[in-house]
């Protein structure tokens, strides 16, 4: 979905100001409306013949975004380090494979799509950028070990990469996913779209969100920044807005009425509770701000985006450039 949704900006927006082309996608599968590129591949981030033909191609900029969701890579704990750590060694091999071959002329931007899993409780306030990172589920310590991959190839110079701790990402298009996360956006999503939804934690829970939208900007920041900047640390918490799950349903009421807060049903799951119990409920992203990273201004903006970009009938669907809002919720 974000994958989708990146490409899609480029399309729009560019990068840096600059056409992207050729736009090339590597994925599992693709929608039948995906976004247009010059070519869709399909293939397996692990495979290690499929990642050295990606690397042969030399392209400027990577986003990095395959990774088994959270509640999968608990249930799945061979899957989810698989997937989610031999896959990125497996890319990043390949091109640094390509980078000696290039005598070292050949050094591609990766920007790696990790999570605010990486820390763990206890929680006393807002994570800090300068809190260390303890994960308390099998997903956040994938996400954390791949991060320090990413970082070493950098530091040796087979690439240029950064990794983006992103909230989670709200409001998702499409179905239900195996995410612990998945509720956050499903309270939303299916009761707008006429369908029932259960909501497996309480309501006093308090979360990060971050829009599609929001996110495909960070990524197409994240690219063109120089990251001289970062200063050997690159890895970044991505600015949120933080709020409880009660004051999303109320966004919800106000946008759908009551008849929408009505198809939310309670089920406590106590495995989904207790992965998203060990995230932490809000961010302080100076550094993120301080590089021009910027949040969702409330969550209503949040919904009416998932609205305008995805609940609209598809005629009447745009890609906006995101616009320059306040990072204070």
């Amino acid at each position: 979905m974000i994958g989708q949704k990146i490409a899609r900006n480029l399309n729009t927006c560019g990068l840096a100001g600059a056409a992207v082309e050729p736009l090339i996608l590597f994925d599992l599968a693709f929608p039948e409306a995906g976004a247009v590129c010059r070519e869709q591949i399909v293939g397996d981030a692990g495979d290690e013949t499929s990642a050295m033909n990606l690397a042969q191609r030399r392209p400027d900029v990577v986003f990095y975004l395959a990774a088994v969701v959270s509640a999968d890579a608990e249930r799945n704990f061979t899957r989810g380090w698989n997937e989610n750590l031999h896959a990125i060694w497996t890319v990043l091999e390949a091109f640094r494979v390509e980078h000696l071959a290039s005598r070292g002329q050949y050094r591609p931007r990766l920007v790696f799509a990790s999570s605010v899993a990486v820390y763990g409780p206890p929680f006393h306030g807002p994570v800090t950028d300068d809190r260390i990172c303890e994960p308390q589920s099998s997903y956040g310590a994938q996400k954390l070990a791949s991060e320090m991959l990413v970082c070493d190839f950098s530091r040796k110079g087979y690439v240029d990469g950064m990794c983006l701790r992103l909230p989670t990402i709200t409001v998702r298009p499409g179905t239900p996913n195996a995410a612990a996360s998945s509720c956050f956006s499903s309270i939303i999503r299916e009761p707008l779209n006429g369908r029932t939804t259960i909501l497996p934690i309480a309501t006093t829970v308090r979360h990060m969100h971050a829009s599609p939208r929001r996110a495909a900007a960070f990524f197409a920041h994240a690219a063109s920044l120089d990251t001289s900047l970062l200063e050997g640390r690159r890895a970044l918490n991505m600015p949120s807005l933080s709020c409880t799950v009660e004051e999303q349903i109320e966004v919800l009421r106000s946008v759908g009425g009551n008849k929408a807060v009505a198809r939310i049903r309670m089920e406590p799951d106590p495995l989904v509770g207790r992965i998203v119990a060990s995230w932490a409920e809000e961010f302080e992203t100076e550094r993120a701000a301080d590089l021009g990273f910027e949040a969702d201004h409330r969550f209503r903006d949040i919904v009416m985006a998932y609205i305008e970009d995805d609940l609209a009938p598809p005629a009447e669907q745009a890609i906006r450039c995101v616009p320059k809002l306040s990072a204070k919720c």
